[in-house]
């Protein structure tokens, strides 16, 4: 159903990079959960009148502001697919957070209103009516949110999409919501009168407790979002095995990728080429890699060249003691930017260590075990070193 919808209402699917097809693909989705959730506004309010159910109501009521959330989604799309500018060098993809942080926010809100209801319920009860039209409606509406969620949740991550994401969580908390509403009016005929009359403020505190999770967990991502999160492994991988086809590049460090908003990447890096080959050819492999990362992986890149000795016996070697002293410390170290600056007294040994974030060791910390390594090894060597966290 969902391949069938994007073949037919989406022209040129497959190439899911393209901010037009992408903005194709939200305003599919926002369309249909716009019509979807005013039906199901429409048909939970019969059923929540006709029951006289607070949870069944303010199950429409979240309906109705999932259908407003989908007018932002279209919104956004449209104006994330906006090319850039100068104000906007980056292009318009982020808004698509800030859509999301809207969503959050209305989510909340209506976590709130449900919350207030039910206090209200629990003084002044009114005994739930069954009728089998609710039934049948919340059935319904609890397939229909779990076909909502798949559908945003599949498109969110065709075209790498924050609110369509957070749609899927949203449609998914809905349909939990309406499955415990739905039961609640199952069980209520069965049950004394007493607790039949608290069941549904119970229910519905139970609901807003779903919808609270879903808002702050999508508040939360998008907050991630908008800080910047580091790169996926996937993301890495791809760069780095890319850069080891070509073998004048002799190695990669200070890799740095930033999001500005789905499909729009830009990353820095810097490669090892051999200090005594020519410059030209050297920067003729780069300007290679930066355009096939573009072309294959749609990343901006700047590459800075960055040229090693690769004669010198002794420097090679003290680069590997290096190497083995840092990995001793924690397997994670890595040491590039590697120097040998010989004087009449001593030599300094210069270089960087990346240092991943999860490594315990402080910079102080690292710097002094290598400084008391090598000393202890060759006194008259000091160490100059930078520690980069990765």
């Amino acid at each position: 159903m969902i391949k069938l919808l994007t073949r037919l209402f989406i022209k040129d699917h497959e190439n899911v990079k393209n901010p037009v097809v992408r903005q194709r693909y939200g305003t599919l989705s926002s369309v249909i959960g716009i019509l979807t959730n005013l039906l199901l506004f429409a048909i939970k309010l019969v059923a929540g009148t006709l029951s006289g159910s607070l949870a069944i109501r303010a199950d429409a009521i979240n309906n109705l502001s999932d259908a407003g959330s989908s007018v932002i989604s279209l919104v956004s799309f449209k104006l994330s697919a906006k090319p850039a500018d100068r104000h906007h060098p980056f292009g318009h993809a982020r808004i698509e957070y800030v859509a999301s942080m809207i969503v959050s926010f209305l989510i909340l809100l209506i976590g709130v209103e449900l919350v207030k209801g039910a206090i209200e319920k629990f003084f002044a009860p009114v005994l739930p009516v069954f009728h089998l039209a609710a039934v049948i409606i919340l059935a319904i509406s609890v397939l229909l949110k779990l076909w909502l969620a798949l559908l945003n949740r599949r498109l969110g991550c065709r075209i790498d999409s924050e609110v369509l994401r957070a749609t899927a969580g949203d449609s998914l908390s809905d349909a939990l919501s309406t499955a415990a509403v739905l039961i609640a009016t199952l069980v209520a005929p069965l049950l004394p009168e007493q607790a039949a009359l608290l069941i549904d403020p119970v229910m519905s505190v139970l609901v807003a407790i779903l919808i609270f999770v879903a808002g702050i967990r999508i508040l939360n991502d998008t907050k991630n979002s908008i800080l910047g999160t580091g790169p996926t492994e996937e993301t890495v991988q791809a760069i780095r095995a890319l850069v080891a086809e070509y073998p004048e590049a002799l190695g990669i460090h200070d890799l740095v990728v930033h999001h500005y908003g789905a499909g729009c990447m830009h990353a820095s890096l810097h490669v090892e080429v051999d200090g005594k080959k020519d410059v030209f050819a050297s920067h003729d492999t780069v300007d290679l890699i930066e355009r096939r990362l573009l072309e294959e992986h749609n990343i901006v890149c700047s590459i800075h060249l960055d040229p090693i000795v690769t004669d010198d016996p002794l420097l090679a070697e003290w680069r590997e003691r290096l190497c083995s002293i840092a990995a001793s410390l924690d397997a994670r170290l890595q040491i590039h930017d590697f120097r040998m600056v010989p004087g009449t007294t001593h030599t300094n040994l210069i270089f960087d260590v990346a240092a991943p974030f999860e490594v315990q060791l402080t910079d102080e910390e690292i710097k002094q075990a290598l400084a008391e390594a090598v000393s202890a090894e060759a006194p008259c060597f000091y160490t100059v070193v930078t520690v980069d966290r990765i």
